[in-house]
C-alpha cells in the first residue's frame, strides 16, 4: 500500500499476501457465502497466530507495534482476496480505542487477547441509516452497581458475531464508551442481510446493566479522541478499499490481455487501453492519498483534512474500477459464476461505510472553513 516500505514491512507485506491467498482466497468466501455462513471462526485464530491482529500493540501487550502503515498492509492483503474476519473491527478499532480511551488495567486485560486472536469486538456506534458519530442517543445511566445501557445500533459490522461489543453511549458527562458482553442479558443482536454476504446487525439495549470496569478509561469520550480513534478507522477502510481496487484492476487487465473478439485481444482495442491507462492514473493518485493520510495520522497534524481526502478519494476510485471490471468483463462480468460481482458489492459497503464521499467532502470543507 505504501510507496516505499522497510525491510520489516516488506516481509510482512510478502506473509500477508502469501496467508490470505492460500487461507482465505476467493473460493473460500463463496463458499461461506453459498453456506449462508458470514465468518470463518478458524481463520481468526490464526490472524492471530500470525501475528497480525497485534501490528498496533506494543510488545509488552504481546503485539509486534509495527503501527498503522503495517495493519494498511495487512488490511490490504485481506481485502485482495475477499477474506472475511474480526481483524478490521478487533484488530483496528478495537486496539485503538483501548489505546486511545481505555485505562491501563483495561488494556493490559484486553490487548492481549486482541493480539492473540482469542478476543473478537465490534464497535457499536452508529443509529441511523447513515453514518453521523456525534448524533447518539442511546443512554448510559449510572446505577449504584455501576451503569444502565439503554438503545438501538444500526448495522454494526461484525455485530452478530463478536464477543465484545464497544458501546457509544450518552452519559450525564458527555459520550462514553463501555465494553459490553455479547451475551450480556438486556443485548439483542439480528443479524441482517447485507449486500456483501458479511457479519452486520442490529443491536438493541434494554437496560444493560454493567460495572464500572466496563466504562472505557472511566472518563467522558471527548469529541476529538472519537474522531481521533474513528479516522484511524477510515483509513484502514480506505486500506480494504485499495485491495479491492488493485485486485479488480488486475482481473481486469488480465482479461484485456487474454480475451480476444473479432479476431484480436480486446486490449489491443484504443478505447480501452485509454480507459484501463485513465483507471491506472486514478489508482496512483488514490494511493498517493491514502499514504498521506497515513503519514498525518503519524505526524499528528492535519489528519481530519488527510483522512477525509482520502476516503473520498477511494470511494470515487472503487466506484470506476470496479463499475469497469463489469463492464469491460461483459456478460460474464453481470453472471454469478464470476468473481467480479463479488467485489462490485463489497466495495459498495465500504465506500459509505464511516462516511461516503459526499460525508467526507463535506467534512473537508467544514475543516477548511469553507
Amino acid at each position: 500500500m505504501a510507496f516505499s516500505l522497510n525491510e520489516d514491512q516488506t516481509l510482512l507485506k510478502d506473509a500477508a499476501d502469501g496467508f490470505f491467498a492460500d487461507n482465505a482466497p476467493v473460493a473460500s468466501f463463496r463458499k461461506l457465502r453459498d453456506s449462508k455462513e458470514t465468518l470463518d471462526p478458524a481463520l481468526w485464530g490464526e490472524i492471530g497466530a500470525m501475528g497480525f491482529s497485534g501490528a498496533l500493540i506494543g510488545e509488552t501487550h504481546g503485539g509486534s507495534d509495527m503501527g498503522l502503515r503495517a495493519m494498511g498492509l495487512v488490511l490490504e492483503a485481506q481485502a485482495r482476496t475477499l477474506g472475511v474476519s474480526p481483524l478490521f473491527q478487533t484488530g483496528l478499532m478495537g486496539a485503538t480505542m483501548l489505546k486511545l480511551q481505555g485505562s491501563a488495567a483495561q488494556q493490559d486485560h484486553y490487548l492481549p487477547k486482541i493480539a492473540d486472536g482469542s478476543l473478537s469486538l465490534a464497535l457499536a456506534l452508529d443509529e441511523g441509516a447513515h453514518h453521523a458519530p456525534h448524533k447518539i442517543y442511546t443512554k448510559a445511566t449510572k446505577t449504584a452497581d455501576g451503569w444502565s445501557l439503554s438503545g438501538k445500533k444500526r448495522f454494526v459490522p461484525d455485530g452478530a458475531h463478536a464477543q465484545t461489543l464497544i458501546v457509544i453511549a450518552q452519559t450525564d458527562a458527555g459520550l462514553g464508551a463501555f465494553l459490553v458482553a455479547g451475551d450480556a442479558s438486556g443485548v439483542t443482536r439480528q443479524a441482517l442481510s447485507g449486500v456483501d454476504s458479511r457479519d452486520v446487525a442490529d443491536v438493541t439495549l434494554d437496560s444493560v446493566a454493567v460495572d464500572d470496569a466496563a466504562y472505557l478509561g472511566g472518563k467522558a469520550l471527548d469529541e476529538a479522541t472519537l474522531d481521533l480513534i474513528l479516522d484511524h478507522g477510515r483509513i484502514g477502510l480506505c486500506c480494504e478499499m485499495m485491495g479491492l481496487i488493485g485486485a479488480t484492476f488486475d482481473m481486469t487487465h488480465d482479461y484485456l490481455k487474454t480475451r480476444t473478439q473479432f479476431g484480436q485481444l480486446i486490449g489491443s482495442f484504443q478505447s480501452l487501453q485509454h480507459r484501463a491507462a485513465a483507471m491506472l492514473v486514478e489508482i496512483e493518485l488514490t494511493r498517493s492519498c491514502v499514504v498521506a493520510a497515513i503519514d498525518a495520522i503519524e505526524r499528528g497534524k492535519g489528519i481530519g483534512e488527510a483522512v477525509s481526502l482520502a476516503k473520498a478519494r477511494a470511494g470515487d476510485t472503487l466506484q470506476l474500477v470496479t463499475n469497469e471490471t463489469i463492464q469491460m468483463h461483459g456478460g460474464i462480468g453481470m453472471t454469478d459464476a464470476h468473481d467480479s460481482g463479488f467485489y462490485l458489492k463489497r466495495a459498495r459497503v465500504l465506500e459509505t461505510a464511516y462516511g461516503s464521499s459526499g460525508y467526507h467532502r463535506d467534512r473537508w470543507a467544514k475543516l477548511h472553513a469553507y
